[in-house]
């Protein structure tokens, strides 16, 4: 008997369509090699030896409409697939169903399908979706390297310059802040930066002598330090580095900001 659990596992390996997994598990009697192997035989499982391959190349597709984005992340085996046109054609139209969707898991379930049934056999590399969802806020705005392979997407207050907005996403993409705000670095991450720079501190001779509450206020300074370097809105701008992130976009101004990059 061929049970929903057989063809999922079939269609896992293989990265063939639910159907005609369907089909060659019936034609080889529930027997997984056999099914496989009359997949191969039929051509439709050209991609199946490479389903474990890294996937270290990868593509980035963002269609903002007004106040939504629709972001696609798929990730491949080489440079040469990422940059050629059927991979662009499958990055859309995964952009196309998450439009259509009431949510990610939805979308992705639906895309994970087109990518098995389709462009699995076409494009002949293991392919992975890494990201695919829409975020809808009053102002948004992204940027896209060169590259395909480095993004943001910032999410605004109501009112926020969305061209100022695209330049922060610039930003945002050559400097990797962690966060918004400095006080949004959990004090988890303080803890263990403050413990590293401590142990690094005890070890320089120059520190033998000094009392342990100057060591505290000099490790205190640095953890300062350490939340301004990792949050956004306290960096300095790359576009002006006299200036500060905040002081360009205003204070407040940036909600979120999501950061793609594999």
């Amino acid at each position: 008997m061929v049970t929903a659990q057989m063809i999922k596992e079939l269609r896992e390996r293989t990265g063939v369509g639910m159907s005609d997994c369907k089909n060659a598990l019936i034609e080889a009697d529930g027997d997984m090699d056999a099914a496989i192997e009359i997949l191969r035989k039929k051509g439709l499982a050209k991609a199946a030896k490479r389903s474990g391959n890294e996937t270290n190349e990868w593509k980035i597709k963002i269609v903002q409409e007004g106040n939504r984005a629709y972001v696609a992340v798929v990730s491949c085996e080489t440079d040469f697939v990422s940059r050629n046109d059927t991979f662009e054609e499958m990055l859309q139209k995964f952009i196309e169903i998450r439009k259509k969707s009431p949510d990610d898991a939805t979308a992705i379930a639906e895309a994970e399908e087109l990518k098995a049934s389709e462009y699995t056999l076409k494009v002949g590399e293991n392919l992975q979706i890494r990201t695919l969802t829409m975020i809808e806020w009053p102002v948004l705005a992204n940027y896209i390297h060169s590259n395909f392979k480095n993004a943001a997407l910032l999410v605004g207050k109501a009112g926020t310059d969305a061209e100022k907005l695209r330049h922060v996403a610039m930003h945002v993409v050559a400097s990797t802040p962690q966060v918004v705000s400095p006080d949004d670095i959990s004090d988890d991450i303080i803890a263990k930066e403050k413990e590293i720079q401590l142990a690094i501190m005890q070890q320089d001779p120059k520190n033998a002598n000094k009392p342990a509450e100057i060591l505290e206020k000099i490790i205190d300074g640095k953890m300062t330090k350490f939340r301004e370097e990792n949050a956004l809105m306290t960096q300095p701008f790359v576009m002006n580095p006299d200036q500060k992130v905040g002081e360009f976009i205003g204070s407040g101004n940036v909600e979120k900001f999501y950061l793609y990059v594999i």
